[in-house]
This record gives C-alpha cells, sequence and structure tokens, in this order.
C-alpha cells in the first residue's frame, strides 16, 4: 500500500511538472500569437524582420569596414610615389565600369590582398610584400581580380547573406522554444512518473527533442554550406572577369602558385580562407576554392584563348 502511494505521488509530481512547462509553453506561445495576429500581421512581421536583416547587415558592413580600416596600420598611396600602378589602375577600372578604390599597402604579416567596400567607395589594402613576389603582369592581375569583388558588391552581399542566416537561426529559435519547453516539461514528467527523476530512463520526449534540434542545426548548417558554395562561386567569377580583363589568364594563375607558395611559410593559403586538406568536408567549409581548383581553370582558359586565336583565318 506504502508503495503504490509513493508511485500515485511521483505521478502526481510528473504531472504537475508536464503542467508548469506546458503552461509556461502557452504563455510563450499567447505572447508570439498577441504580436502576429492574423495573416496581415504575420505579413507584415515577415517584411519587418526582412528589412530590420537588411539594415543590420548593411550597418554591420558599414561599420564592419571602418573598423577594419581602422585597425590596419596602413598607408594610402597616391599617383605620385606609384604612377604606373595607377595607370594600370585606371585603365582596369575604365575596363570594368567601377570606380577608383583607394589603394592602402600595409604591413598583414602575410602575402595578401583584399577589398573593403563597393564599387563607388572601395579600397583594395595590399601586403608590401606583394610588390616583391609578383611581376608587373601578376600584380596586374590580382589587382583585377579585386576589383571584380567591388564591382561585384561581394562583401555587402556576403555581409547580408551571413545576417539573413543569423536572423534565421533567431527566428527559428523563437518559433521552436515553445515546443522545446513541451517537450522538455513532459520528459521530467515522465521520469517522475516512472518514479526515476534524476536517473537515466528510456524517454521518448527525451529523443523528439534531440531530433527537433538536430534537424534545426542541419538545417542551419546546409545554409552555412549554401553560403561558403556561395562564396568560392564569385571567386571563381572573380578570377575570370580579371582574366578576360586583363587577357593574362597565366599570370593570374602565377600569381596564386606564388602567393601560395609564400603564403605556405606562414602555414597560410593566397588571397583565401580554406582548409590545409583535401577532406569534403574541409572543401564545403572553405569560403574560397583551392588553388589548384583556380589554377586549372586559369590554364584551360589561356590553351582555349590559344585555340581561338589559332584558329582564327589570318588576312
Amino acid at each position: 500500500m506504502r508503495r503504490f502511494g509513493a508511485r500515485l505521488a511521483m505521478l502526481a509530481v510528473g504531472l504537475a511538472v508536464a503542467t508548469l512547462y506546458l503552461g509556461v509553453a502557452a504563455v510563450l506561445v499567447r505572447l508570439l500569437a498577441f504580436a502576429v495576429d492574423g495573416p496581415r500581421d504575420v505579413a507584415t512581421t515577415v517584411v519587418t524582420v526582412g528589412v530590420v536583416t537588411v539594415l543590420v547587415g548593411y550597418l554591420s558592413y558599414r561599420f564592419g569596414t571602418t573598423r577594419t580600416l581602422a585597425e590596419l596600420d596602413a598607408t594610402e598611396l597616391d599617383r605620385e610615389q606609384a604612377p604606373g600602378l595607377f595607370r594600370r589602375l585606371d585603365d582596369l577600372c575604365a575596363a570594368m565600369a567601377v570606380d577608383q578604390p583607394r589603394v592602402l599597402v600595409a604591413e598583414l604579416g602575410v602575402p595578401n590582398a583584399f577589398t573593403l567596400g563597393g564599387g563607388r567607395r572601395g579600397v583594395v589594402v595590399v601586403d608590401r610584400s606583394l610588390f616583391r613576389l609578383l611581376d608587373r603582369d601578376e600584380f596586374e592581375t590580382i589587382l583585377a581580380h579585386e576589383l571584380a569583388h567591388l564591382a561585384g558588391y561581394d562583401s555587402l552581399l556576403k555581409t547580408l547573406a551571413y545576417s539573413a542566416v543569423q536572423t534565421a537561426a533567431g527566428v527559428a529559435f523563437v518559433v521552436v522554444l515553445p515546443v522545446v519547453i513541451v517537450l522538455v516539461g513532459f520528459a521530467r514528467g515522465f521520469a517522475w512518473a516512472r518514479g526515476r527523476p534524476l536517473g537515466r530512463v528510456d524517454n521518448p520526449f527525451v529523443r523528439v527533442r534531440r531530433r527537433l534540434l538536430d534537424a534545426i542545426g542541419v538545417v542551419l548548417f546546409v545554409l552555412t554550406l549554401v553560403l561558403f558554395a556561395h562564396s568560392r562561386r564569385r571567386e571563381f567569377v572573380a578570377d575570370d572577369r580579371a582574366a578576360r580583363v586583363t587577357g593574362k589568364p597565366l599570370a593570374l594563375a602565377s600569381a596564386l602558385r606564388r602567393l601560395e607558395a609564400a603564403n605556405d611559410r606562414w602555414l597560410l593559403s593566397p588571397l583565401t580562407v580554406r582548409g590545409t586538406d583535401d577532406h569534403p568536408l574541409t572543401r564545403w567549409l572553405a569560403t574560397h576554392p583551392s588553388t589548384e581548383d583556380r589554377v586549372e581553370r586559369l590554364v584551360d582558359r589561356a590553351e582555349r584563348q590559344r585555340s581561338a586565336v589559332a584558329a582564327t583565318p589570318r588576312r
């Protein structure tokens, strides 16, 4: 009789715990329903979230650019210091329909170059060692590659995309939170009802909660992979445009090889953020394609150019 009473008490506690968590979840759902009341409010909320996401992403992009420039120990080049460089830069900007960016020379610690800003307010930052490592044609193709990023507003689009993924993660958390609270409450109530509130039991609610959270994690991970894939594709696009505008795909390939060889001494990669092995997951999580893939595309492009010239009838 005493054991039956104890079991009944544990069952009552389990029901109370589950009811408490269910009540908390109901309050959260009510708050969400109060914030979004009807289809019109849903549409308004979606638009508002979208606008806020874009605004936050743009502000992050603007302030991030300003902060990066402030933190760089860089010197701005002018025409008197590098007239040859600016003549090539003038030609490239005219060919690529992009406003001339500021050119900053910095001690980055590794041979590298990158862009900040967009097509009309762009900045190209180069490590001082590039002037020593690269010949004139190679340096020109690297400049063209960076200008292609400016022309495509790649930095801005990447920032907005990351902001969108962060917003999606936040929305998913808000929407799923009541369900998770209910599952946690039922799991603890089930454990109390089984008489083992502090022990491990075969709890179906725990399994459902884990699968739900795992599913959300997988979705966000896939979205991140999509962003990285887009970033790698934009690198190929910048390579292609630089090779097309300069007509020197082999010079760009040579520049990438030189930078990779130089950066290997620092255990880093040229103009890239990527892994150092060929594991598929490492490649998927890289924001830049491997140098080998980029060089192979550029060499194929040069061969096609030679074939086209050879096939052109002479007059």
